[in-house]
């Protein structure tokens, strides 16, 4: 009865490494492929341990680390071209999170997609960003600062593909493929400092981004949705390393 919180736990997708030793029994355990059972219990999990359970390592999920990523990197030629890195980054919101709907992870987890789909009221973004390029020929961009997003009403879908694999008579789940799908409402951008020397034009280039969200997210979505692959394949790659598959659900004898 304690191990399918684990797998509940990366399927929302908000830690990295958890070693399942004991968990607390009011977190349902299901059968192989109750895709209703297996959202009930990831929802239970959210709202009851927001900040985890750091006795057996569950990380807290209301503030999310993210790695550094390049989101643009374009050559460095012509009248326009842009670098746009982000670090020192975290996410907040996760602990808002409903799962909505999972499908799969039958007892065979390779003959059927799996599918996990959720929505955040809001996620926030916060962290370091540093910018350079060139605009229209004439703006040479050279900027750092702090970085600020909201994204509103953030929904997200994850597919996955998996192949089996043995390890001391156990069998355990690999994922080998995990595709993000991401849709939101609304996304409100801030980055402090822009145009360091005019704090004008650093409110202009904010406004033109949030008043052309749709247009931004639609360039820069591909780079946003790799981001999210390494970040949630990062968290189910760990841990379904270490706890046997099979040890994820009720036994044939709890499922009568």
């Amino acid at each position: 009865m304690h191990y399918l919180p684990c797998l509940l736990w990366i399927i929302v997708g908000f830690f990295v490494g958890l070693q399942c030793q004991t968990f607390p029994d009011t977190v349902q355990k299901c059968h192989y492929g109750d895709g209703k059972c297996l959202a009930e219990s990831a929802n239970a999990l959210i709202r009851n341990y927001p900040k985890g359970i750091p006795e057996i390592n569950l990380k807290p999920f209301d503030v999310v680390t993210v790695k550094d990523w390049l989101l643009v990197n374009d050559s460095q030629v012509g009248g326009a071209w842009y670098y746009f890195l982000l670090y020192n980054q975290i996410n907040l919101g996760f602990e808002n999170t409903t799962i909505t709907e999972i499908k799969g992870f039958d007892r065979d987890p390779t003959k059927s997609k799996i599918e996990i789909h959720g929505k955040i009221p809001r996620l926030v973004y916060k962290g370091k960003y540093q910018a350079k390029g060139r605009m229209l020929w004439f703006v040479d961009i050279n900027s750092q600062g702090d970085s600020n997003s909201d994204f509103l009403n953030f929904r997200f879908d994850l597919t996955l593909k998996v192949r089996t694999e043995y390890r001391n008579n156990k069998r355990y789940m690999k994922i080998y493929e995990l595709v993000p799908n991401i849709r939101l409402d609304r996304w409100i951008q801030w980055m402090d400092d822009f145009f360091p020397d005019n704090f004008d034009m650093t409110i202009a280039i904010n406004n033109l981004f949030n008043r052309n969200w749709v247009e931004f997210w639609n360039e820069l979505e591909p780079g946003i949705l790799r981001l999210f692959e390494t970040v949630f394949l990062g968290m189910i790659e760990d841990l379904f390393h270490n706890i046997p598959y099979d040890d994820l659900f009720l036994a044939d004898a709890e499922s009568v």
